[in-house]
C-alpha cells in the first residue's frame, strides 16, 4: 500500500469528516435500501465509530499488529450479520464519500490506492470472521437475565446466564444487545471470573439519554434475553507469580478489576499489592463492600478507597488519587492494572510513568482515537479539526462504553 498517499488524502477528508461520514451512509442506504435495517435508528454514534475506526487504520498502517486488529474487527462484525456483499457495498460507498469530500484533491492514483487498501482491509476482516466461524464460535450468545438490581439512579447490576458456554478471561468485556434497543450494541466489562454455573455479571452505568444504558436499567427484567458478542479486551492478568501488582478502578471500571481480583484470590491468594477504588462521591463507591471481601481473601492486598469531599468538585477524587499514588513506594517493581474513563487512564498512566512504573507494565484497554485525553494535562496528540467539529459529548464516570473499536 502507498501509505503516504493514503495518509495525505485522508488528511483532506478529515477536514470534512462529519460531511464525509454523512455522505457515506446516505450513499450506502440509497444504493442498498435493505442495508438500512441492519443499523439503529440513531446513526450519530455509528458515524463517530466509523470515523474512529478509519482513523485507527490510517494511523497504524505501518503497525504489524494492524492485521490482528482487523481480524478481531471482522470477528466482531459477525454479530452485525456482515456478508461479502455488504463488505463490497461498504467499499463502494466509502470510495464515493472520500472522492466527494476530497474534491479537487482526489485523483486516479488516490482512488487506486484506496481501492487496494480497502480490499486488503476487507480481506483481513473477512478472514478473521472466517476463522471465528471455523472454530465453532457463534455470531453471538443468547443469555437469560437472572438478576436485575438497581443501586441508586445511576447503576444497575445484571447477572446473565448464557445458554451455551461463553469462554472469556477475567478483565475482558463484551458487547450487549437487547430487543428493548433494537440493532444497538454497547460494550460492558464482565465483572466476575468464570463460575461453575456459567453466569456472568455486568455493571451498567446509566447515562441519561443513552439508548442502551437506559434500556438495560429501566426496561430489562429477569427472564428477558439479551445477546452477547465474543469477548475482547487487553486487561487480562499477566503478572508473574510473586511479583507485586496494583489495581486502580474508577467508577464502573471496578467491574473488570473485580474480575481480576476474583481470579487472583483463587490462583494466587499470597500475592501482594495495592488496590485503589475511586469514585466521584461516597454514594458512587458501590464496589467497596466487594473490594473489602476480596482483599480479605488476599491478605497482602492493601485497599484504599478514594472519593471527593462532600460538595467538592468531582475532579477532587482524581487529585486525591494522584496524591495517594505519589505517597506510594517501589513503583518500578509493580505491574499496574487500570480501568476507568479514557481521560482518567491517560492521566493516571502519565503519573505512574513519572513515578517509575515501566509504561509497558501499565495495563488497560486501548484508548479510542477520538476521545483520547483532549482535556488532559498528559501529553497527547493535538485534537484534529474533524474531532472538534464532531464535538463528542463529555464522558461520564458511569459510562463503560469507552473503549477502542473491539480491542487487543
Amino acid at each position: 500500500m502507498d501509505a503516504q498517499l493514503l495518509k495525505s488524502t485522508f488528511a483532506v477528508v478529515e477536514r470534512r469528516a462529519e460531511h464525509a461520514v454523512t455522505y457515506f451512509y446516505s450513499h450506502l442506504f440509497w444504493n442498498n435500501p435493505r442495508v438500512r435495517e441492519l443499523f439503529p435508528a440513531d446513526m450519530a454514534p455509528q458515524r463517530d465509530r466509523l470515523f474512529a475506526a478509519l482513523t485507527h487504520v490510517v494511523t497504524h498502517l505501518d503497525d504489524p499488529a494492524l492485521g490482528e486488529y482487523l481480524g478481531q474487527l471482522g470477528r466482531d462484525h459477525r454479530k452485525f450479520l456482515a456478508t461479502p456483499a455488504l463488505y463490497s457495498a461498504v467499499g463502494a460507498s466509502l470510495l464515493a464519500a472520500f472522492a466527494h469530500a476530497s474534491g479537487a484533491a482526489w485523483s486516479m492514483e488516490a482512488e487506486k490506492a484506496w481501492t487496494e487498501a480497502y480490499g486488503l482491509v476487507s480481506d483481513l476482516m473477512q478472514a478473521g470472521a472466517g476463522r471465528s466461524a471455523e472454530a465453532g464460535q457463534p455470531a453471538w450468545w443468547d443469555a437469560d437475565v437472572v438478576r436485575h438490581e438497581r443501586y441508586g439512579p445511576d447503576l444497575t447490576l445484571l447477572t446473565l446466564r448464557p445458554r451455551t458456554p461463553f469462554p472469556y478471561l477475567p478483565g475482558q468485556y463484551t458487547s450487549v444487545s437487547t430487543p428493548h434497543a433494537p440493532r444497538i450494541w454497547r460494550t460492558y466489562s464482565l465483572a466476575n471470573a468464570p463460575r461453575p454455573d456459567g453466569t456472568v455479571d455486568l455493571h451498567i452505568g446509566r447515562v441519561e439519554g443513552g439508548a442502551m444504558s437506559t434500556a438495560l436499567s429501566d426496561r430489562l427484567r429477569p427472564g428477558d434475553t439479551v445477546r452477547l458478542s465474543a469477548p475482547s479486551g487487553a486487561l487480562t492478568a499477566r503478572t508473574p507469580p510473586g511479583k507485586p501488582r496494583t489495581y486502580i478502578a474508577a467508577g464502573t471500571g471496578w467491574a473488570p478489576i473485580r474480575a481480576l481480583l476474583e481470579e487472583a484470590a483463587t490462583d494466587e491468594p499470597a500475592c501482594e499489592g495495592r488496590l485503589f477504588l475511586v469514585a466521584r462521591t461516597r454514594e458512587y463507591l458501590y464496589g467497596r463492600a466487594d473490594a473489602e471481601r476480596l482483599a480479605a481473601h488476599i491478605p497482602g492486598m492493601r485497599l484504599t478507597s478514594i472519593t471527593a469531599a462532600p460538595r467538592a468538585p468531582r475532579g477532587q477524587a482524581t487529585e486525591r488519587l494522584f496524591q495517594a499514588l505519589r505517597s506510594g513506594v517501589n513503583w518500578p517493581a509493580h505491574d499496574v492494572y487500570l480501568a476507568g474513563p479514557p481521560e482518567f487512564l491517560t492521566q493516571v498512566s502519565s503519573i505512574l510513568a513519572g513515578l517509575g512504573t515501566d509504561p509497558v507494565r501499565i495495563f488497560h484497554d486501548r484508548i479510542p482515537p477520538i476521545t483520547r485525553a483532549t482535556t488532559s494535562t498528559a501529553p497527547a496528540r493535538p485534537m484534529s479539526l474533524s474531532e472538534r467539529r464532531m464535538s463528542r459529548p463529555s464522558l461520564h464516570w458511569h459510562n463503560p462504553d469507552a473503549r477502542a473499536p473491539r480491542a487487543y
